[in-house]
């Protein structure tokens, strides 16, 4: 099996890097503390080389070519949200929507409307169902509830909200976010996210007004393995930058990478950056052919879970007190990979998916 990337793919890697080479430390900590909490010119630079519609047709890309985008993003910590803002909720209408609805998707893919899935709720875990509600009102339908992280929700023009329906399982609802009342927040990685709070809230079926459970399940993989992929970047960033910190910094006259100890370290780094990225790969190759399993999800997420903290912590260590500053990225990619970790469940919400399907395997005896 071929596991190189294709020259498109290639292009597509180095193009948006191109993009985003702008950003430094300085840069980036400017950019996440004014609003919009990124930069409005790189938003549209993004849109221009194509990378906002992403998925969208089968001729406009697809998880292999997010999985190289997200690596880029991750090895810049870009705050760009290309993923909860477009990519993602995009692909949801780009499944469930009308072909009137569909149309707001050349709009996302110019830059020039954000979108934002609102399914997460307070006290909700990664299965459980939803607590909002939808009500049919004549020809109309009202949503009643709170979400909440809604991630890029603070900027987005139209929320993809999911609500039970009133003959059991659960609905994908398109809401104009003017409607809504949101409180806006940044996360402690420098993302932005909101609060949305729902009251007889007007809103439009995405589709028909059905249970959309199998939609919601393929949407949460795809962003889980878009995040996965954006792990990857940054966990070989924060690699790089510590390997090169070995071979700078002395001490008692002699680099540090001279310390058998310390390279010894560095080469474990090494290991589970790649037992990430094989997983991050066997991840959007399976969404690639269309196998949307939630175990594999889980595996996958798992993974890079562990990896991101054992490398995000040992480049801390490996740094020492300048590791943890603000003015020096390796922190950054640490606050980063713990929230990917947080993000659409823990390492230990993996482990218990996959610990809950042990019973769907055979008992091997010898």
């Amino acid at each position: 099996m071929d596991f190189q990337l294709t020259e498109e793919q290639t292009l597509l890697a180095e193009t948006t890097r191109d993009v985003l080479s702008g950003y430094d430390t300085e840069k980036r900590n400017k950019a996440i503390d004014t609003d919009p909490g990124y930069s409005p010119q790189v938003w549209a630079q993004l849109a221009e080389i194509g990378v906002l519609g992403l998925g969208f047709e089968e001729d406009a890309g697809g998880p292999l070519e997010i999985m190289v985008v997200q690596a880029e993003i991750g090895r810049r910590l870009a705050p760009e949200p290309v993923l909860h803002a477009a990519l993602v909720p995009g692909s949801i209408i780009a499944e469930a929507g009308t072909d009137a609805q569909r149309q707001l998707l050349d709009e996302v893919a110019a830059g020039q409307r954000l979108l934002a899935f609102a399914h997460a709720e307070p006290g909700m875990r990664s299965s459980g169902t939803v607590a909002t509600t939808a009500v049919r009102q004549g020809d109309s339908w009202a949503l009643t509830g709170r979400k909440n992280p809604v991630l890029a929700g603070d900027n987005a023009d139209t929320l993809i909200v999911s609500a039970a329906l009133p003959d059991g399982g659960t609905g994908l609802f398109l809401v104009d976010a003017a409607a809504v009342t949101r409180e806006s927040y940044r996360t402690f990685d420098g993302q932005r996210g909101a609060q949305i709070d729902l009251a007889d809230t007007p809103a439009e079926p995405l589709g028909d007004a059905v249970d959309a459970g199998a939609t919601i399940t393929r949407a949460l993989i795809r962003a889980s393995a878009g995040l996965c992929a954006e792990a990857v970047g940054a966990m070989e960033e924060s690699l790089r930058l510590t390997t090169d910190y070995l071979k700078a910094r002395k001490q008692f006259g002699v680099t540090l990478s001279k310390f058998q100890t310390l390279t010894q370290r560095a080469a474990d780094m090494y290991v589970s950056l790649e037992l990430a990225r094989s997983m991050g790969l066997y991840a959007s190759m399976s969404i690639t052919d269309g196998d949307f399993d939630p175990v594999i999800a889980a595996r996958t997420k798992l993974q890079i879970g562990r990896s991101g903290r054992h490398i995000s912590q040992e480049s801390i260590q490996l740094h020492g007190g300048i590791g943890i500053t603000a003015e020096y990225p390796v922190g950054h990619y640490a606050a980063r990979l713990t929230a990917i970790e947080h993000t659409l469940g823990s390492s230990q919400d993996q482990l218990h998916t996959l610990m809950g399907g042990l019973a769907d395997y055979q008992i091997v005896t010898l």
